[in-house]
Formats: structure tokens, sequence, C-alpha cells
């Protein structure tokens, strides 16, 4: 006997954020893309139809060395990595940082929604261009005048640091411009900007009703 009741399934669709009033350059059923109109941003909405590869959304030091492994295959780092809950679903927010060539960092931020059969992940992409490392000019030159860093043979020290493993030392480690309280004389500067967007995303993200019938990730 054919069931003729389909049983609820979530898609692309079933999840909606603000665009911002952005250019839409991609839309399937796997993703939603759209780019500022600067062209200096990219916001998505990934949708992966297949079990998530996470260790644990319980635990957030696995967590954390799970994102840490897989970013300095990139010689990237840790900007931030935490467990948020939003409108009554646990989510894993990222922030790391990218080496670009030949100078500069490149900013990803991103949402991740894991379900027990499905996720979704919504990304940020900002890269420094232009005249990259003003930020870090400006800060560490303040940071030298109140002595919090100092000059030493290979250059500021005490400056570089991953936020949850200070004796880790791979790949491209957070410096202190990078720190959130500096945001506000950086307005514009990618890392800035990634954080403003992931912040509004989060108060705005709506989750459709397909997702009361839908189980959640339990590890």
């Amino acid at each position: 006997m054919i069931n003729i009741f389909k049983r609820n399934k979530v898609n692309i669709n079933s999840i909606n954020i603000p665009d911002f009033g952005w250019a839409r350059s991609v839309e399937n059923k796997n993703i939603k893309q759209w780019i500022n109109e600067e062209q200096t941003i990219a916001l998505s909405l990934n949708f992966f139809d297949l079990k998530p590869d996470l260790p644990s959304i319980k635990d957030i030091k696995s967590l954390r060395d799970f994102y840490r492994n897989q970013i300095i295959e990139y010689n990237g780092g840790i900007i931030e990595v935490d467990l948020v809950e939003i409108k009554g679903f646990k989510i894993i927010k990222t922030i790391f940082k990218i080496p670009q060539e030949p100078t500069g960092m490149m900013y990803l931020g991103s949402l991740t929604i894991p379900f027990e059969k499905c996720s979704y992940v919504i990304k940020i992409q900002a890269p420094e261009v232009g005249m990259t490392g003003i930020r870090d000019s400006v800060i560490g030159n303040k940071l030298l005048n109140e002595n919090v860093i100092s000059i030493g043979e290979n250059g500021y020290e005490n400056w570089f640091e991953d936020p949850y493993d200070s004796k880790f030392i791979g790949g491209t480690l957070m410096n202190k411009s990078e720190s959130i309280e500096f945001d506000s004389e950086f307005v514009d500067h990618p890392l800035s900007r990634v954080r403003e967007i992931l912040s509004e995303i989060q108060k705005e993200i709506i989750f459709n009703k397909e997702f009361e019938k839908i189980n959640k990730f339990k590890k």
C-alpha cells in the first residue's frame, strides 16, 4: 500500500535570513548566495541533505579542537568558536581568518545549524581589500604605548594567540587587534562587518514550521 501521507521535509527554503537588499548571485536547492553592492562581502545560506560530521554540540572543547584542526590546513586561525541558542535551536557560531595572497586576510563567519540527518550553514566571506593591515598597525601602536605588547627580535611579542589555547602555535593565530572591543573603531573592517552581519542574522533568522517534526542533532 502506498503511503499517501508524506512526512514534512526541510529544504533550502525552510530557513529565511535577511539579505540586506544585496543582489542574489546563486540560487538552487543547495545554496542561496548574495553579494553586497561593493562586491566585497558574500553571504550564503547552504543546505546539506546528509548527516552532519560534527563531533558534538555538547562539548565546546571538542568542537574548538575540531575546527582548529580544519582551519590550520589552510594556514588559518580561530577568531571565535562558540555555541549559541537561537529561537530554541543550538547553533555553532564560528569566525576564522585565512591569509590572502599577496597580503591581507579573508574573514569567514558562519552559523552552523545541525539536525539529525541534515544541516544548514550560513556563511559570510569578507576579505581585506585595498590597503591592508591598517587596523593591526593602529592597535599595535596603541598597545605598544600601553605596554600591553612589546617588540622582540621577530616583531611584536604577546600579539598573537589562539583565543582558547594559549599554547597552540599553528596556522595564522588571532592577534590582539582582532578583539571585538576594537570593532567600533574600524566599523568598515571586514572582521567588524562579519560580526555585525552575524549579529543581525541571529536576531532576524526565521525557522519554518517544518522543523517542529525534524529530529535535532543529539551528539
